[in-house]
């Protein structure tokens, strides 16, 4: 778990990193559980690659970092889609609104729902 209070100082360094990487991310939010970004993915780079470059970097700075809160990693594994260009505010807004969306409904309820709405299938477990 990410303390609240960690959470910004995250989501500033991936914001930083992205940058050192020249991956452009548009928009990122850290919740306590899982993180949500939207990146501009380059050509030279693999999905897997710049999830490793975050997971891993991010680890890191976590672990370094005088407010963590307790030990941390990341859970295995990821989730990712492609955005249509007509769709990146709907996304961007879904995003910042993270706090308040997990209010109604936990990240695992929703995932479980994007699951079956869109006739997904796992090579995995997805329970947390």
């Amino acid at each position: 778990m990410i303390a609240r209070s960690v959470a910004p100082k995250l989501s500033e360094f991936l914001y930083q990193y992205s940058e050192s990487k020249e991956i452009y991310m548009k928009i990122n939010f850290v919740n306590v559980d899982h993180v949500h970004a939207l990146i501009d993915l380059p050509t030279n780079l693999s999905i897997g690659i710049v999830v490793n470059l975050f997971k891993g970097a991010s680890s890191r700075w976590m672990g370094a970092h005088p407010l963590r809160f307790g030990h941390f990693q990341w859970g295995r594994g990821y989730g990712i889609f492609s955005v249509s260009e007509s769709h990146l505010d709907r996304v961007c807004k879904y995003i910042a609104q993270q706090e308040e969306h997990h209010r109604k409904r936990s990240f695992m309820d929703e995932y479980r729902l994007f699951v079956e709405r869109h006739g997904l299938k796992w090579a995995g477990n997805i329970e947390a």
